[in-house]
């Protein structure tokens, strides 16, 4: 059992370089305390994955990570029988003249179980840290799959029985918003909702993740950034690509944003992601953005 407050959580978040609102903080803290899955909403970047990579860090313990997607099934999320291995031992037993009940107990093992990442996680002597990411991307019929480890953190597998959970893993599922997700598994989670940060968090997230940048220039990505998600983009710049320019322009050794707009401009490929969105920022629009932010 994890035991400190929510603001002790949210101070050792930020030693390990994650900044977290409170009401973040206080929704994880509750989740970690009465063992509940965490659902967090979100526009993509906004530091979902990254808190449960985070937690992991601070726990020491094992990120155990499903990254869902159209079409994902149980054989993929949960378990699947290791046909070939199955095969040869039905093969070597048969030729054995063993008896036909004895061969079916023996290939209906754990020994010939192939734990996907929902199983594994519940076998873990240690709990883990189980990120589902970007949940709402599954099927509909992939949820009903997973309400019932996230309501009794148990597996039930037809040939074996009910296995439940050595210890009961810390679950985060993530959601970017493109579909709406069930109400049965809204009711098995918390939720907390994770907005782009204000100025001053973002600056204190960038200051944790690249203190080698001068404060200054720091101001200077922070405004810019906060004003590009102001824009009318397709696809507003999250936490990650400010944090992703941050780094090509410190590689760079730029120290001014106002130096040289060509350069800058070109640098905008780790904030724009498509052709809409580069069109809608030529280096005039780039400038008057950089001006504010100076």
């Amino acid at each position: 059992m994890i035991t400190m407050s929510w603001k002790t959580l949210k101070d050792e978040l930020a030693k390990h370089g994650y900044v977290a609102a409170d009401d973040l903080a206080m929704a994880l803290h509750l989740a970690v305390t009465i063992g509940k899955p965490l659902l967090l909403e979100g526009a993509a970047g906004v530091g979902k994955t990254q808190l449960a990579k985070t937690l992991a860090e601070l726990f020491d313990t094992r990120l155990i990570r499903l990254q869902c997607y159209e079409g994902l099934d149980a054989a993929s999320a949960i378990y699947e029988w290791n046909y070939q291995r199955q095969l040869l031992s039905i093969r070597a037993a048969t030729a054995s003249g063993a008896p036909g009940e004895d061969i079916e107990d023996r290939i209906f093992s754990e020994k010939y179980l192939l734990a996907r990442p929902l199983l594994e996680a519940i076998l873990q002597d240690k709990a883990p840290v189980l990120l589902l990411d970007e949940v709402d991307r599954a099927d509909e019929e992939f949820e009903a799959y997973l309400l019932e480890l996230l309501s009794d953190f148990q597996v039930t597998i037809p040939e074996l029985g009910t296995i439940t959970a050595r210890t009961r893993p810390h679950v985060i599922l993530t959601s970017n918003g493109t579909r709406d997700l069930s109400d049965a598994l809204r009711r098995r989670c918390l939720y907390s909702y994770v907005d782009y940060p204000d100025r001053a968090t973002e600056l204190s997230i960038l200051a944790a993740r690249q203190p080698g940048i001068e404060a200054r220039l720091c101001e200077q990505i922070v405004g810019v950034v906060q004003a590009l998600r102001k824009e009318d983009l397709e696809k507003k710049p999250g936490v990650a690509e400010m944090l992703d320019w941050a780094a090509a322009i410190a590689g760079l050794g730029i120290n001014d944003l106002t130096d040289d707009p060509v350069e800058l401009q070109a640098t905008l490929v780790c904030l724009l992601k498509t052709q809409a969105d580069r069109a809608a920022v030529p280096i005039e629009v780039q400038q008057r953005l950089v001006g504010k932010a100076a």
